[in-house]
């Protein structure tokens, strides 16, 4: 997969980028095994970006990352992680880290809010202690949804130096929500910016922020095109989530329209889903997160397979007709 820049940095990543947070056990536990088999699919597949976070398992994800690229070129591939959220001794585990943080995962930690430049000194060094390596080549400060005042202030700022002083790549944001970002873009120094489930098939309310990343020369990293589990199957079921919860009735069948326009194209609904995103310039790559080799493989075929004109015509179409339509 060739790999596109990312702003005026010299990182570049592949147009599919291997998210990790299943590798924390999110939601479900996932054997060292089949994480690392997941990482060596993505690596035979072309894939050369992965991201991850400290948030993700409790720093487990960027373990078991960190060990499955271990004996890779350094040179060949580039790693993502966020600042934000310390990771301290809990003073009162319960056992898991389900109910609080999503991951299936003993909570001997808890995450602490820290967007100070200090916070994310001491972050980005545990990370990379975790991780196994000497430098990370994106960083993104993470969901700072309550705290924008503070990573404009402190957090990229810090980040900037560090960038400027060549200990780290890029620099960037990563959120769920389209605001707080149209804001980071607008104010600070920052080469990419993540926004997760905002620009997929079935829901581009990112379009404001695609274009203000375009204007200033910031790359766009699309995470979660599969809207949570929406988009992840030919034809979503009913039980289907979207944004980690249930999906309602009117996005379901909104989703089955798209589905119903892939299959009379003779593809899948995943397929135009993990695509789309990659149709508008200012989006370097897409992130979806994997929990095996199987699901990798999928999503690399369709990354590398475009859909024709005619099939993006009939899916715009179909969007439009849901309130969804093209920006």
């Amino acid at each position: 997969m060739t790999g596109r820049r990312i702003g005026r940095t010299g990182v570049r990543v592949s147009p599919l980028g291997f998210g990790a947070a299943p590798l924390g056990n999110l939601y479900t536990p996932v054997d060292d095994e089949r994480a690392r088999a997941a990482v060596e699919a993505a690596w035979d597949a072309g894939v050369r970006y992965f991201d991850t976070a400290p948030h993700y398992g409790l720093g487990l994800s960027e373990r078991r990352l960190g060990s499955a690229l271990a004996h890779r070129p350094r040179t060949e591939f580039t790693v993502s992680t966020k600042v934000g959220r310390l990771l301290e001794p809990h003073p009162a585990p319960t056992g898991s880290d389900l109910t609080a943080g999503g991951f299936a995962v003993p909570d001997t930690l808890i995450r602490r809010a820290d967007y100070s430049r200090d916070g994310v000194l001491r972050s980005l060094d545990a990370s990379l202690a975790r991780l196994g390596l000497d430098r990370v080549d994106i960083v993104y400060v993470h969901d700072p949804d309550d705290h924008l005042d503070a990573a404009l202030d402190h957090a990229l700022p810090a980040l900037a130096d560090l960038r400027d002083q060549g200990v780290i790549g890029a620099v960037g944001v990563g959120m769920n929500t389209v605001a707080p970002l149209l804001r980071v873009v607008a104010e600070a120094d920052v080469d990419a910016v993540m926004v997760a489930g905002r620009w997929t098939l079935i829901d581009r309310s990112a379009g404001p922020l695609l274009e203000a990343c375009a204007r200033r020369g910031v790359s766009v990293i699309a995470a979660a095109p599969f809207n949570s589990g929406l988009l992840s199957r030919p034809r979503p079921p009913d039980d289907a989530s979207f944004d980690y919860g249930p999906a309602s009735e009117a996005l379901l069948r909104r989703a089955r329209r798209l589905a119903g326009v892939c299959a009379r194209h003779g593809t899948v609904l995943p397929h135009a889903a993990v695509r789309f995103p990659l149709r508008d310039p200012a989006v370097a790559g897409v992130v979806a997160g994997f929990r095996s080799a199987h699901e990798v493989l999928s999503a690399a075929r369709w990354v590398s397979d475009d859909l024709t004109d005619a099939v993006w015509s009939d899916l715009d179409a179909a969007a439009e007709a849901t309130g969804d339509g093209p920006r």
